[in-house]
């Protein structure tokens, strides 16, 4: 026998770069979502005739510092649009647990971590995909504002949404596949009513308003809406942010490797 017979079964078992992890796969799961109805309902359509139907009638009021109160609610929306989009999609692991797809993955290559980063990928793909259709129909609708903000708001809406693909993650681990969605589409419009984004927190009572600050919301609508405002961001808002996307994360790290030793 020779050397190169010994060593080529040892070389085809070699684990795939990066576990794995690659494009064509996350344009698979692209693909998949994007054919989802439900999905494409209430995360580019539904907050886009919400802005619709609550801003426009709007149009013509400003804020303090004399920026539209429309360009206020297309922020607060395009968060909207973005958290409810990541969470589905890294809820959409719970189906894929049931039917035993979780299963399959352990007989190929593909390492687990890939697997969740494609997740990760993937949710914020549609991320910010919801956040540009938002920004689309605002600025067709006659949001006016300077480049800067644009960028700054767009891209603090988009990657504060992360915080909900740890989120959607969580879900996907934790609870059975069945109308995952159903529950949490009621409970992100609460999270997002109570957070400050369907309207400003200062309306809210009191003891309302302590609470909102605490909620994962919260802290994601300030930032995207600090460059409009010109309102600082406080360590208050960056210590919610950081501090549910750690907790999201970790509670998904280790359902995720209970579910793995399972299989």
């Amino acid at each position: 026998m020779t050397t190169s017979a010994l060593t080529t079964p040892t070389a085809d078992r070699r684990p795939p770069a990066l576990g794995g992890f690659s494009p064509a796969v996350l344009l698979i799961e692209m693909r998949r979502m994007l054919r989802n109805r439900r999905t494409l309902l209430f995360t580019m359509v539904m907050p886009a005739v919400f802005f619709l139907l609550f801003g426009l009638p709007q149009r013509d009021e400003t804020l303090p510092n004399g920026r539209q109160v429309l360009a206020w609610i297309m922020v607060s929306l395009a968060v909207y649009g973005a958290m409810v989009a990541t969470t589905s999609a890294g809820a959409a692991v719970a189906t894929e647990r049931a039917l035993g797809w979780s299963r399959q993955l352990r007989l190929t290559p593909l390492h687990p971590a890939a697997y969740v980063a494609t997740k990760v990928a993937t949710a914020m793909v549609l991320g910010l995909v919801a956040v540009v259709i938002e920004f689309a129909v605002g600025a067709a609708a006659g949001v006016r504002l300077p480049v800067s903000v644009w960028l700054l708001a767009g891209s603090a809406a988009w990657l504060g949404s992360l915080v909900f693909a740890a989120l959607g993650l969580l879900i996907g681990y934790l609870g059975p596949a069945e109308n995952v969605m159903q529950f949490m589409g009621p409970v992100l419009a609460l999270l997002a009513m109570f957070g400050g984004l369907f309207l400003p927190v200062e309306m809210l009572p009191d003891v309302m308003q302590r609470i909102a600050q605490f909620t994962p919301v919260w802290g994601v609508g300030q930032l995207a809406r600090a460059p409009l405002t010109g309102d600082p961001v406080s360590v208050g808002v960056l210590v919610n942010v950081l501090g549910w996307t750690a907790g999201f994360a970790l509670g998904a790290a280790r359902l995720f490797r209970r579910d793995t030793q399972r299989v």
